[in-house]
C-alpha cells in the first residue's frame, strides 16, 4: 500500500517535471513568435495553468470537504512557497545574483501581489469580528476580483510599451518552431501539468492517512509543497533556456492568481465569508508572503551584487529565513 502511494507519486512528480520543461519551452515560443514579453506569458499563460491544482484543491476543500482551513492553508501556503522558489533559482543561477538581471517590470507585479496578499491577511486577523459581507460571501471577495483585473490591465499596458520601445532588439530565436506548433505543444503541456498537479493533493491525502502523518501538517505545509510543483516544474524549466523573466514572472502570476482563488473558494462556501471560518494563524502565512515579497522588490530595486558564501545573495537568504520562521511558527500553533 505505501509502495503503491510514493510510485504514484514519483510518476505525478516525473509527468510534472517533464511536462513544466515543455510548457517553458513552447511558452517562450509563443512569447518569441507574437512579440509579447517572458514576463507577459509567464504572468498569464504559465501562472494560470501551474495554479490549477491550487483551484481545484480550494474548490474540493471548501465544497465537498468543507474544511476552509485547508483551503485558505493550502493557498497561503502555496505564496510562501513559490516566493522561496526564487531562492532556489538565485542558487542555480551561476552567473550572476537573479536580482540583477531580472526586469524592473516585477515590481508593479510584487507591487499587486502585496495589496492583495495583505488584504486577505488583513481579513484573516480580523476572524470572527468581520461581518462585512454580500449574502455569504465576504466584501474583500469582489475587491480582490476588482484588484486582479486592474493587475492584469496595468502590466499589460506597461509591457506594450515597454515591447514597443525595444522592439527594434527583437528577433526569431525558434525559427525552426512554427507559433501552431507551439501552441499545440503548449496545450498539451498544460494538459499534463493540469492532470498530475490536480492528482498531487488527494496523493499527499493518502500519504498523510498511510504514514500517520497530522492533517494540520498537511493541510498548510505539505499541501501547498504538493501543488506548487507545477510552478517549481515550470520555473526551473524556463531557468533551463535562460528565460528568467519568464521564471520569476510565472511565480509571482501565480501568487496573484491564488489570491483571486480565495474568492472563488468564498462564492462556494455557504456558511458564510470564508476567511472568517479559519484559524487565525493563517495570517501569519499572509504576512510572510507579504514580507517575501517586500524583499523581492528590494532585491530587484537595489540589485545586490554580492552572495553569501558564494551561494545566493542576501536577499534570498532573507527569503529563506522568513519561509523557515513561517514553517516554525505553523508547527508550534497547528490548530
Amino acid at each position: 500500500m505505501i509502495l503503491n502511494v510514493w510510485t504514484e507519486f514519483a510518476v505525478c512528480f516525473v509527468l510534472i517535471a517533464y511536462a513544466g520543461t515543455k510548457l517553458s519551452l513552447y511558452g517562450d515560443v509563443i512569447a518569441d513568435k507574437t512579440g509579447l514579453s517572458g514576463n507577459w506569458i509567464g504572468l498569464i499563460m504559465l501562472a494560470t495553468a501551474t495554479s490549477l491544482p491550487e483551484l481545484i484543491t480550494g474548490l474540493s476543500s471548501v465544497a465537498l470537504a468543507e474544511v476552509p482551513n485547508v483551503a485558505v492553508g493550502n493557498i497561503l501556503g502555496a505564496c510562501v512557497f513559490n516566493l522561496t522558489f526564487l531562492v532556489i533559482i538565485d542558487f542555480l543561477h551561476r552567473k550572476e545574483s537573479i536580482y540583477r538581471r531580472a526586469s524592473q517590470g516585477h515590481v508593479l507585479s510584487a507591487g499587486f501581489c502585496v495589496i492583495m496578499i495583505g488584504l486577505v491577511g488583513f481579513n484573516v486577523l480580523l476572524g470572527q469580528r468581520n461581518g462585512w459581507a454580500i449574502g455569504h460571501v465576504g466584501i474583500y471577495s469582489p475587491v480582490i476580483v476588482l484588484l486582479y483585473v486592474i493587475a492584469m490591465r496595468s502590466i499589460f499596458l506597461y509591457e506594450k510599451q515597454q515591447m514597443i520601445e525595444y522592439a527594434e532588439d527583437v528577433t526569431d530565436r525558434y525559427a525552426d518552431l512554427s507559433l501552431r506548433r507551439a501552441i499545440v505543444g503548449y496545450g498539451l503541456a498544460v494538459v499534463v501539468v493540469v492532470i498530475a498537479g490536480v492528482r498531487m493533493p488527494f496523493i499527499a491525502t493518502e500519504l498523510s492517512s498511510t504514514m500517520g502523518w497530522h492533517t494540520s501538517f498537511v493541510g498548510t505545509l505539505l499541501v501547498p509543497v504538493v501543488t506548487s510543483m507545477p510552478e517549481l516544474s515550470v520555473t526551473l524549466g524556463a531557468l533551463r533556456i535562460g528565460a528568467l523573466d519568464m521564471a520569476i514572472a510565472n511565480l509571482l502570476g501565480s501568487n496573484l492568481f491564488n489570491i483571486v482563488i480565495v474568492a472563488i473558494d468564498d462564492l462556494l462556501y455557504q456558511p458564510g465569508p470564508l476567511l472568517s471560518y479559519v484559524s487565525v494563524i493563517h495570517g501569519a502565512s499572509a504576512m510572510s508572503a507579504v514580507i517575501m515579497t517586500g524583499l523581492t522588490i528590494v532585491g530587484i530595486l537595489y540589485r545586490p551584487q554580492t552572495r553569501v558564501l558564494k551561494t545566493v545573495g542576501w536577499i534570498s537568504l532573507g527569503l529563506f529565513t522568513i519561509y523557515l520562521l513561517n514553517s516554525t511558527v505553523l508547527y508550534l500553533y497547528e490548530e
